[in-house]
């Protein structure tokens, strides 16, 4: 697999990291109706001969302007780039929204940053995209700007399931706060996947017989509070069933910050300050509180027994 460019900026670059076919928006979570408007792109790309690019923003735009809201992301700049490079996407312009490019115009968007910077020959975007300041363009001001500048332009439709129910990023997040996971990886493609650090704790975990890693859920949207099977990887590439609960574990120590605490199944190394990535495939019941550390570790293992029975190992 060919490897992805990720271009921070759209100032000054240099003349192999212009003239791509791009597709245009936020693409949290790379769900099945941005791969359309990838896939509009990858095809004016084939037919120009051009590589393909995708625009995205740092930080997300509703971060930028509802900075008091919950967290909502659903997945990271690294796990964004990953899941473009599996689609055969050259070169992830990331564009820093900060006041000059929030302050900017619809037709200055289109002008200084696609036509003058990206020197972009074609764009795609969603049936529902704005751009500019105050939102007011649209995918008809964008093909407006197209042809007064000189690239193509081309619009998504509307994508969904067999009820007709559009696949968007929101419908991912309702799924995983409702504890669906398996609704979730339907619209995605693949299911959602949590990455971050493995923490230093008590270690409590290891001495009660099932030794946990330990990741913050930080800006990720949180999923329902409970237990799920689960599967994740390790930098090395190594990929292991497991069990896992996300919340505060109210019967150890109560914790305002949720948190990702995996069992990973037959697996005994040291991975503190490692980068894992787990992927949430089932939910099994919700958080609770026990009476006692005993029974906890009575339902650990009823759970891990669920989760290996979900996953098959």
């Amino acid at each position: 697999m060919k490897r992805i460019r990720v271009i921070r900026g759209w100032k000054d670059l240099a003349d192999h990291d212009r003239g791509a076919a791009v597709a245009m928006g936020s693409f949290d979570g790379v769900h099945l109706g941005h791969q359309q408007v990838i896939a509009l792109a990858a095809e004016a790309a084939r037919d120009l001969g051009a590589p393909l690019g995708v625009i995205t923003f740092d930080p997300h735009p509703r971060v930028y302007f509802r900075p008091d809201e919950p967290a909502f992301r659903l997945m990271k700049t690294d796990q964004l780039a990953r899941a473009l490079e599996a689609l055969n996407v050259d070169m992830l312009y990331v564009l820093p929204l900060e006041p000059e490019l929030a302050g900017m115009t619809d037709r200055a968007f289109a002008a200084d940053v696609l036509h003058q910077g990206l020197g972009a020959r074609h764009v795609s975007v969603g049936f529902d995209n704005s751009f500019g300041k105050g939102r007011t363009g649209t995918p008809d001001t964008m093909a407006a700007y197209g042809r007064e500048m000189g690239f193509g332009v081309s619009v998504a439709a509307p994508y969904g399931d067999e009820s007709g129910d559009k696949f968007s990023s929101t419908a991912v997040r309702t799924a995983l706060r409702e504890g669906k996971p398996d609704v979730a990886a339907e619209i995605l493609g693949r299911p959602f996947a949590i990455e971050g650090p493995v923490q230093r704790g008590r270690q409590l975990g290891r001495t009660l017989g099932f030794p946990t890693a330990n990741v913050a859920l930080a800006d990720y949207v949180t999923p329902r509070y409970g237990v799920y099977a689960t599967r994740t990887r390790l930098s090395d590439g190594r990929e292991l069933p497991g069990v896992a609960n996300i919340g505060v574990n109210p019967t150890v120590h109560g914790v305002t910050e949720p948190l990702l605490e995996v069992w990973l199944f037959d697996f005994d190394e040291d991975i503190y300050d490692r980068i894992i990535e787990t992927d949430l495939i089932a939910f099994l019941r919700p958080e609770e509180k026990f009476e006692s550390l005993e029974i906890m570790t009575e339902q650990v293992m009823a759970d891990a027994k669920a989760a290996r029975a979900v996953l098959g190992v």
